[in-house]
């Protein structure tokens, strides 16, 4: 008998297998997977649906990871990883499913406490949607309510001047990320950059901005386009952990591929209900 799980990890795992059974089928080829804690419910989830649901004759499902972590858990569930830069180039996902840090009213995410943003950015705008799977503590009207600060990936060589830019436009206490042991230095992506954690105050959305708030940086009030727009201008930064825009939908009607923002979002709560909140319903608020 299975262990019985606390009430957050109970959410993460109903919300896991809701997301799961509204957006995942046997006949899909490519499938991205993120990485966090979330995300080994999604991958449960989808292992029992292809125990019941087995896929067509001659087909097979291949499972994309946004880093190592997640591969290890594709590889455990029994599931076949492929490598993002092995898909075929006219290939894109049917889906990934995904975490995040904190998901705001609009459905902008901060992504990267598990130090794989880039990736994870990379997944999510190769998919034709992302769903993003997130506990009820992840659920915030603004960002950077509950989550301290935005993770940005950046190449080593470039830290120092980095950190004096972000001080510059807002955030003086942002600060390279170390691993707990301090001798064993800063802690690496699998690119082999460095994680910077920069605190800004909460971030204005394009509702508030649609209503004459100033999100240009004035007075340090950002809205969350501008700033991540800002931050990814400054010289030695690979990705900031701020995913907005458009979403997977969004961006095919435009013609173009993916988008960053998830096309929903399922909040696992604590009375074992889902909350499902998606990008149509944001759309509707903002008419």
């Amino acid at each position: 008998m299975a262990p019985k799980l606390d009430p957050i990890e109970s959410a993460k795992r109903n919300a896991a297998y809701r997301a799961v059974e509204d957006h995942f089928n046997s006949s899909m080829r490519f499938v991205g997977i993120g990485s966090g804690s979330s995300i080994v419910y999604g991958v449960e989830a989808i292992k029992a649906h292809l125990d019941k649901n087995p896929a067509p004759p001659n087909h097979m499902n291949w499972f994309v990871p946004t880093g190592w972590n997640s591969r290890k858990v594709i590889e455990k569930a029994g599931l076949i990883p492929i490598a993002f830069d092995s898909l075929p180039g006219d290939s894109m996902m049917e889906v990934c499913f995904d975490g995040a840090d904190e998901v705001d009213e609009e459905l902008n995410c901060i992504k990267g406490g598990g130090a794989c943003l880039f990736q994870e950015k990379l997944v999510a705008a190769r998919s034709k949607k992302f769903v993003c799977i997130a506990d009820y503590r992840k659920n915030q009207k603004r960002l950077l309510t509950s989550w301290p600060s935005i993770p940005i990936e950046v190449a080593p060589i470039a830290h120092a001047s980095v950190l004096k830019e972000l001080a510059v436009i807002g955030s003086p206490d942002a600060k390279l990320r170390e691993h707990s042991l301090e001798k064993t230095g800063p802690i690496q992506t699998d690119q082999s950059f460095y994680i910077i954690d920069a605190p800004f105050p909460k971030l204005l959305s394009a509702f508030d901005v649609k209503n004459g708030a100033d999100g240009s940086g004035k007075d340090n009030q950002w809205d969350v386009t501008t700033l991540a727009e800002r931050i990814k201008k400054i010289n030695g930064v690979l990705e900031v952990g701020l995913f907005h825009g458009m979403n997977g939908d969004q961006a095919q009607a435009a013609g173009l591929q993916g988008g960053q923002k998830p096309v929903a979002v399922y909040f696992g709560l604590e009375n074992g209900e889902v909350l499902k909140r998606d990008y149509k319903e944001i759309e509707d608020l903002g008419k």
